[in-house]
This record gives structure tokens, C-alpha cells and sequence, in this order.
């Protein structure tokens, strides 16, 4: 069944300006787990803003757990249910302690002091943040605020999380960090995740892969199947990941389906006879 459903959905930012997104059709399952590519200005972010009606659509209809995003009514339920991360955890962090910082948006819901402390310790544990839970934030690195602000919507208890671009501000390590907290949410809980991303390596890890054009879907489809059209996405100013570049190289002897590192390094030592 489809938590999130666009339906010929167009935006524009002005009147005089063109479309940031131009007849877009998708449906995301629940309990999957999708990423969109796009290079800047393909209406990625545009599109995620759509999901949890931060955006409301110049044309045609976003559903978000079957709600209309459009009814002003029902706007409180449809942030209960799809919820959102962005770039900066900065911007998402208000308090000066972690685990007040999480149970902010549940005291504004006026639940009551025991299931707020019961939510805000399942969604340090879910994103590995326990052992912090006394700590200042801003003593934090990067990659631990990013799952901190994870743990802030996960104590929400949406059926979607949302992520524009969480690791864009993060190093290597924190960008591991909060993919593999991602990653872990999706598998263990059947939390559907909706990433933002412009980094090959993580939408490999997703179900899905979507890419973004001109404010138009221009590829959907398996990791597998998107990554493996190199030249399209060449077209689309992407790259396809180092693995499957290397075995394009090799593709008179080796097979394109390899995605990860670990099957790349099989198909090369096959073909090297070992």
C-alpha cells in the first residue's frame, strides 16, 4: 500500500517563474526504502518538501497517508506521519541538553511525562545515541547531531521519515554514521525512508533509486537498474558508482550486475582466475 502518493504533481516558486516540478508521479510503499537523485535545481528537495506539506502544490495532488496534503485540517496529522530532516542539524536542535532536545516536539503534543521519557529512550537507542543522552549538543560532531535530529522525529513516531540531504555538512565518518543509523531504521523497524541525496554510495543502499531532472522524473527503478544505465545518468550530469565504472571497463569479460564492493572484488578475481 502506498503511504505517499504525487499525482501529477507541479509546483513553481513565483508566477513569473518556471516549474520546480512538472508533472511528477510516484508512489512510495510502506516500509521502503527510496532515494532520489539529482544534481542542484532538479527539484529533488523541491519534491521533499512536498511530502510533509511544508510545500502545497501549484498543481495537481500529494497524499500522505491517504490525507490530502491541501486540507489545511489535516496538516497536524500529516507531520505526525511523514516527518522531516534536513541538512543542518543545527537548524533542528533547540535545546541544551540531547534528551530534552528529543522530547521537545512530545512535550508541544502534550503527551504525558512517562511515554515522552519512554519515546525519547527508544529513539536514542534506534539511532545509537543512548550513551549521550545527558550531553550539550553543540560538544557533539556532526554525524552524532544529525542522529540526534533523527531521534527528535523518531520520537514523533511518523510512519515516514523524510531526509533532505541529511549527510550533505558531514564528513566521511559522520556521513557513515547516519547512513548506517538509517539503514538500521528501515531494516529492524520497517520505518520507510525517504533519503535526498547526491551521493551514488547512499542511494545504492536504498530499494529504490529515483532521479530528478528539470522538476521531472527521468529514471526510477532497482539500485541495480538505475545504476547500471551510465550513460543516461552521464547525461543527466551524474556519475554511476566507482564499482560499476570500473566493471563498464571490464564489461567485455565481467557482468554489470555487481553494485557492491564486495561483488565487484568476485567479479574481478574471477576474471583474473583466482
Amino acid at each position: 500500500m502506498s503511504i505517499i502518493e504525487t499525482r501529477d504533481l507541479s509546483f513553481r516558486y513565483d508566477e513569473e517563474g518556471g516549474l520546480a516540478l512538472d508533472g511528477v508521479n510516484i508512489a512510495i510503499e510502506e516500509g521502503t526504502f527510496t532515494a532520489v537523485l539529482g544534481h542542484n535545481g532538479s527539484g529533488k528537495s523541491t519534491l521533499a518538501k512536498h511530502l510533509n506539506a511544508i510545500l502545497l502544490p501549484s498543481g495537481g495532488t500529494v497524499y500522505v497517508g491517504g490525507m490530502d496534503t491541501r486540507e489545511e485540517d489535516k496538516l497536524f496529522s500529516i507531520r505526525e506521519t511523514a516527518g522531516m530532516v534536513f541538512q543542518n542539524p543545527d537548524n533542528q536542535i533547540v535545546a541544551t541538553v540531547v534528551e530534552e532536545d528529543v522530547a521537545f516536539a512530545c512535550e508541544n503534543m502534550g503527551l504525558p511525562p512517562a511515554e515522552i521519557r519512554q519515546r525519547v529512550d527508544a529513539a536514542l537507542a534506534a539511532v545509537g545515541m543512548t550513551e549521550f543522552a545527558r550531553h550539550a549538543p553543540h560538544l557533539l560532531s556532526g554525524g552524532q547531531k544529525q542522529r540526534v535530529a533523527i531521534a527528535g522525529v523518531l520520537a514523533m513516531r511518523p510512519r515516514v521519515i523524510v531526509m533532505d540531504e541529511p549527510t550533505a555538512m558531514l564528513d566521511p565518518s559522520g556521513r557513515a554514521e547516519v547512513m548506517a543509523a538509517v539503514s538500521r531504521l528501515n531494516k529492524e523497524t520497517g520505518m520507510t525512508v525517504v533519503l535526498i541525496t547526491h551521493h551514488m554510495d547512499e542511494a545504492a543502499q536504498a530499494d529504490r533509486v529515483i532521479v530528478m531532472q528539470g522538476g521531472k522524473v527521468a529514471l526510477d527503478g532497482t539500485p541495480r537498474q538505475v545504476f547500471a544505465q551510465v550513460d543516461k545518468l552521464e547525461s543527466l550530469a551524474l556519475t554511476a558508482p566507482q564499482t560499476v565504472l570500473l566493471l563498464r571497463e571490464l564489461e567485455a569479460a565481467l557482468s554489470l550486475e555487481a553494485l557492491s564492493v564486495e561483488e565487484c572484488a568476485d567479479q574481478i578475481m574471477k576474471y583474473l582466475g583466482a
